[in-house]
């Protein structure tokens, strides 16, 4: 059996990778916890071993996003594309409407799903622009004082477009799908009314979903739903109502620790911008060679996008790409070209070995 003694430069959409050091812990743990002689996976959801862990982890997300008091954080289970249908579940009261921001596939999708359960419209939309390659001017998106709330996303893992901004909505709940780029910068939580995200990007590995709610939002919830698919449940339960992925939790708790430990959001984002503008040079200069998706004042740091001048080109350059350990670069299949996601666990040295062999590319070709 070959044992694999270097580590891929990881390059993957989610499930994506995972800081080593975590993953080290787990190994170390991963039989005997904290004494208990068994696994964090084998512990009773009820024991007071593990509920010190999943306590652990709302607090490593609290202090690291500074999520105010009067906000609860809950985990779930059934990724973002649940929280597609809970949310207007939920909150999308009967007369009421609900705004939707399209600025890729995932927002489509939340969109789809709301309109199963009541009256949606969308608030702003990129697509006729040319494939989402940009996001929306705060002052263009459209919705009324009334509505049950708006809801964007806030960084587009296909088309490799973010916000850098978010609209103040005032009295209309603003809601979030930060699945792909939560924790890779400081946020103002204040701004939304509800936060989710799937944790296999930056928090941990797949299985998991985040949901920072405001308690007055939860309070307005519709109560005629079956009892698991009400944020009122888990948050009278601390997310404990029936057997959470435990061993997710444990995992994203780590997660948490880590970036605590290297500096915190501000410290995770200047790397990030670092990683980012290695590729982006690399486009950049290439004078035309690598052209990007996005516009750029709309580039995504964390799913970074771009094609090359012919098909047989970018054919030859994945094939390159993955004999020299690069793994995941694929442009998603619905729009094909290249796709690097540097979420937080990708290492500075892995967004620099890929810069230079796209220039080393550039040059023999």
């Amino acid at each position: 059996m070959k044992v694999q003694t270097q580590r891929a430069f990881n390059f993957n959409a989610g499930p994506s990778a995972l800081p080593i050091s975590v993953l080290e812990k787990a190994q170390a743990e991963l039989i005997d916890f904290r004494g208990t002689g068994m696994s964090v996976m084998e512990l009773s959801h009820r024991s007071s071993t593990y509920e010190e862990v999943h306590n652990q982890a709302i607090n490593s997300l609290k202090l690291l996003l500074s999520i105010p008091d009067q906000y609860e954080v809950l985990f779930l289970q059934g990724g973002a594309s649940l929280q597609f249908s809970m949310i207007p579940m939920n909150f999308l009261q009967q007369g009421k409407k609900a705004g939707y921001v399209m600025t890729g596939s995932w927002s489509e999708k939340a969109l789809s799903e709301a309109k199963l359960f009541g009256d949606v419209f969308q608030a702003a939309s990129t697509k006729e622009e040319g494939s989402y390659r940009s996001i929306p001017k705060v002052g263009d998106l459209k919705f009324n004082s009334d509505d049950a709330y708006l809801h964007l996303t806030s960084n587009n893992t296909i088309y490799g477009t973010q916000w850098t901004d978010f609209p103040d909505t005032g009295d209309v709940p603003l809601i979030a799908d930060m699945s792909s780029d939560i924790l890779s910068k400081p946020i103002d939580v204040n701004k939304f009314a509800l936060i989710y995200a799937g944790a296999q990007k930056n928090l941990g590995p797949s299985g998991v979903t985040v949901v920072i709610i405001r308690k007055d939002l939860l309070e307005q919830a519709n109560t005629n739903i079956p009892t698991m698919l009400k944020y009122s449940t888990h948050a009278k339960n601390n997310s404990l109502y029936n057997t959470p992925p435990t061993f997710g939790i444990y995992m994203l708790g780590e997660v948490l620790n880590w970036a605590r430990e290297i500096g915190g959001l501000t410290a995770i984002a200047e790397q990030n911008e670092t990683k980012a503008k290695l590729i982006y040079d690399a486009i950049d200069t290439s004078n035309g060679f690598y052209h990007g998706h996005a516009e750029p004042d709309s580039r995504s740091l964390m799913n970074l996008t771009f094609n090359l001048k012919s098909k047989e080109l970018e054919k030859s350059f994945l094939e390159l790409a993955k004999q020299e350990g690069f793994v995941g670069i694929n442009g998603h299949r619905s729009i094909g070209g290249c796709r690097v996601s540097a979420y937080n666990a990708v290492p500075i040295d892995a967004c620099k070995a890929f810069s230079e062999f796209m220039v080393e590319f550039q040059k023999k070709n």
